[in-house]
């Protein structure tokens, strides 16, 4: 299923926690309009990392935008805008000048070694969910047929729980 290309909404979360944070992420927003139509940014949120170790506190945002090629061309994308923007990964979970995560592309679901849509750990994470949310609670995950909205209150009860 992972090849087909057809316009359809993806979303894409945005991090830093090296550097000019704040000037990454805009950068990565004004270069993501180019590669995304109808663009919607969430806020930005300080966020603790989570499973990497210590490390500087992120700062974190969701997109969400119209694209037409297939999964892997928008993987590529976002992976050559993180390495222009300086990104090094000298080992898994390394503090990043950018980090692009694809999240989901419309009903894709793909599992394959080096391209997994929707995002594996999405669902459990606060820092994804909440600015997903904000801007786009009625996408629905392809995998649980369950809104990215209900994710999110799932996932603040889980956390209250």
């Amino acid at each position: 299923m992972g090849g087909i290309a057809h316009l359809r909404p993806a979303a894409v979360a945005i991090g830093s926690n090296l550097g000019d944070r704040r000037a990454h992420l805009d950068w990565a927003v004004e270069r993501l309009s180019r590669l995304l139509g109808s663009l919607k940014v969430s806020a930005y949120h300080d966020t603790e990392p989570v499973d990497v170790g210590p490390q500087p506190v992120f700062l974190n945002a969701c997109v969400v935008g119209t694209f037409e090629g297939s999964p892997r061309a928008l993987l590529g994308a976002l992976h050559a805008l993180e390495q222009e923007r300086g990104r090094e990964r000298p080992y898994a979970g390394a503090a990043r000048t950018l980090d692009l995560d694809l999240i989901l592309l419309g009903d894709e679901v793909i599992d394959e070694p080096d391209l997994v849509v929707p995002h594996p750990r999405f669902r459990q994470r606060a820092f994804v969910l909440e600015p997903l949310a904000s801007i786009a609670p009625d996408l629905v995950d392809p995998v649980t047929g369950r809104t990215v909205d209900a994710l999110w209150r799932a996932c603040v009860n889980a956390r209250q729980g």
